[in-house]
């Protein structure tokens, strides 16, 4: 009888471990202001699936009308994977210059979102101020602030400006 006692023992150890140890992830795209991001063409406010370290070329948008000399060009980064969830920008280029940085996704959920949410400002303004993705980290916040410092990057480089 005492053998069957300890091995219900650790039986339960080993379950109340496992239970403790799980984390359910907390990624949802959505944009800066938690609007959903629709993909052109999914009809749906997810993201396309893609290996971690995977980039896809980022996409571009001309936002001016042919014969607009000021015309605006927003560049959409590629998607960063994190722990936490998937992070992107678009940037908006006009006259050859970043006017405008803009997260498309960021990390949401209970922690993650609160963090996204008092970042995504201080690393906008950062990005804006270097006119480049040399950002500094923002404390509490490496995975989010190299994520968008690399999906500003490539953004920068498809605009010609990195």
């Amino acid at each position: 009888m005492p053998k069957r006692g300890i091995a219900a023992l650790a039986i339960t150890a080993f379950a109340l471990v496992l239970l403790l140890s799980f984390k359910t992830p907390d990624v949802v795209p959505a944009r800066a202001g938690g609007v959903a991001v629709v993909e052109p063409g999914t009809g749906s406010g997810s993201t396309t699936a893609q290996a971690p370290g995977q980039t896809p070329a980022p996409t571009t948008k001309s936002t001016g009308n042919g014969s607009n000399t000021t015309a605006a060009d927003t560049i959409d980064g590629p998607v960063v994977d994190t722990r936490y969830g998937a992070v992107q920008v678009e940037i908006v280029v006009a006259g050859g210059q970043l006017k405008d940085v803009v997260a498309l996704q960021l990390p949401t959920g209970r922690h993650s979102g609160q963090i996204s949410t008092a970042v995504a400002p201080i690393l906008r303004q950062e990005a804006l101020q270097a006119k480049s993705a040399a950002i500094d980290t923002v404390s509490g916040a490496t995975y989010t602030s190299d994520a968008y410092a690399r999906s500003l990057q490539a953004a920068l480089d498809q605009a010609g400006l990195g």
